[in-house]
């Protein structure tokens, strides 16, 4: 097993503490999911770490929030906000932010393809958040998405649009300092 750099290792402390910071800008909603910037926190993730580095530094995020720091929207945090009725949507990040580095990976740095990477992520937190929220609330799929999905498609587009340029741009400001 190949050993991380210092340079690894704080790059996935900085996403982690971006996730934290973009989740505490929160307009709380009346279905009980917050629309925060988090979720673009997770697309940069993608779009500047590898896939494995991605994965791990959501994977501290939700580790972070889990022993007690208050990393989740609204400044929340503990098993409780994991474990509720849309602690799916934050089960996963980690998954959304090494699909859009797989993405980057396989597709490459371009505004389009990181974009589509953004989108197939966005797909797999609305999948896994909203099998969850039913899961955990035994509401019907259609009260669900129109709970949990509906509301955030257009904003989330914006934050698609928004992370993939800034991602993009990152992603070769990286390549020039290395």
């Amino acid at each position: 097993m190949e050993r991380m750099k210092t340079k690894d290792l704080a790059a996935c402390a900085l996403m982690a503490a971006a996730t934290a910071v973009c989740a505490q800008i929160s307009v709380p909603l009346p279905g009980g999911v917050p629309l925060t910037l988090s979720v673009a926190a997770v697309f940069l993730t993608g779009a500047v770490l590898g896939p494995g580095l991605a994965f791990a530094s959501q994977l501290v995020y939700l580790l972070l929030g889990a022993f007690g720091l208050s990393v989740f929207a609204g400044f929340s945090s503990g098993l409780g906000t994991l474990l509720g009725p849309t602690g799916g949507y934050l089960l996963v990040y980690p998954l959304m932010a090494a699909a859009v580095a797989l993405g980057r990976r396989l597709w490459g740095g371009r505004l389009p393809s990181l974009a589509a990477s953004m989108l197939i992520a966005l797909l797999l937190c609305y999948a896994g958040g909203t099998a969850w929220f039913m899961a955990a609330t035994e509401k019907s799929l259609a009260v669900s998405l129109s709970a949990c999905v509906f509301p955030f498609v257009p904003v989330d587009l914006c934050k698609i649009a928004l992370a993939s340029v800034v991602g993009s741009r990152l992603e070769s400001l990286i390549k020039r300092a290395q």
